[in-house]
């Protein structure tokens, strides 16, 4: 049971989070934190929040766990607003989506990682963003990654792998280099060709006309673009070189599919194809894998971030 319970960024991940710590009768007080006060009444509105906040340091004031669900950008001063304010024996956890850079933002507020702050990465979410967005089902049969430090207070960890698991999760533990190289490949490369995509034919001449007679497999391939530009900038930032590393490795395989079509090299292109379609049908929608959709409502479809 967490007493009070401080979510900084009120949005898609920390509302989600403080709907289904709710709805598992598992939190006392939800106190919100964000820079809209508008933003902050509208999640007062919907019962998400008990009460709000503007400040962080004022937010945390008495709270037994401070989730931080805002951009990359945001963390370093967040911690540095919050310092000095905190319970003695309070937990931190955030969700962001590069866990280095998380990390390094801690060491330098702090001066070391606080023994009870526990770096965290819930990987939902949906291309729609902002707390009427949230919902408490967001969580269910979802992966949670956890990087702990070889500091990390036991008893913090146990205490946030039981918050994720409360709201249907499948926990796992991770290094931070290893987490942010792994999600470099499955969800920051993949935003970023989609990005890519629906950026370079927007700027093709006939870009009206090519809109207008998308396919079902365009929207679909497409619809993460329509994520919040400023966090894919943060994590594109803050996880450069994994990133680049890894854009740069598919550009060779992207060359050598390209130059195998100009040759016309049908077997070849039907090896990549059988290759390609077998690992997907194995390891994304095999029976080891957490269901990526399951309990999502309609409408609300998922993209890890």
């Amino acid at each position: 049971m967490i007493d009070r319970l401080a979510v900084i960024g009120v949005g898609l991940i920390g509302g989600s989070l403080a709907r289904a710590l709710r709805a598992a009768g598992q939190v006392g007080e939800i106190v919100g934190c964000g820079r809209s006060r508008e933003h902050l009444e509208r999640a007062l509105d919907l019962g998400v929040i008990d009460r709000f906040s503007t400040d962080p340091a004022e937010a945390v004031v008495g709270a037994d766990l401070v989730f931080l669900a805002t951009p990359l950008s945001a963390i370093r001063p967040t911690l540095a607003r919050i310092k000095g304010h905190l319970r003695d024996q309070a937990i931190v956890t955030d969700g962001g989506s590069v866990k280095g850079s998380v990390v390094e933002d801690a060491r330098v507020v702090f001066g070391r990682v606080p023994p009870r702050f526990v770096p965290g990465h819930p990987i939902a979410g949906t291309e729609r963003s902002g707390v009427e967005a949230s919902f408490p089902e967001l969580y269910r049969q979802r992966r949670v990654i956890l990087t702990p430090l070889p500091g990390t207070d036991p008893e913090a960890l146990d205490r946030v792998r039981g918050l994720w698991e409360l709201c249907g999760a499948e926990v796992s533990l991770m290094d931070v280099v290893h987490h942010d190289e792994i999600l470099a490949a499955t969800s920051h490369l993949p935003h970023l060709l989609a990005y890519g995509l629906v950026d370079a034919l927007a700027r093709m001449r006939e870009n009206d006309e090519i809109f207008r007679y998308a396919a079902g497999g365009f929207r679909d391939f497409t619809r993460i673009a329509s994520s919040s530009p400023v966090m894919w900038r943060d994590i594109c930032v803050a996880n450069r070189t994994a990133v680049g590393d890894m854009l740069q490795r598919f550009a060779v395989e992207l060359n050598d599919l390209a130059d195998t079509i100009q040759r016309g090299d049908g077997d070849r292109l039907l090896e990549i194809f059988a290759r390609a379609k077998a690992a997907r049908d194995r390891y994304v929608d095999g029976p080891n894998e957490v269901s990526a959709g399951a309990d999502v409502p309609p409408n609300r479809s998922s993209s890890a971030s």
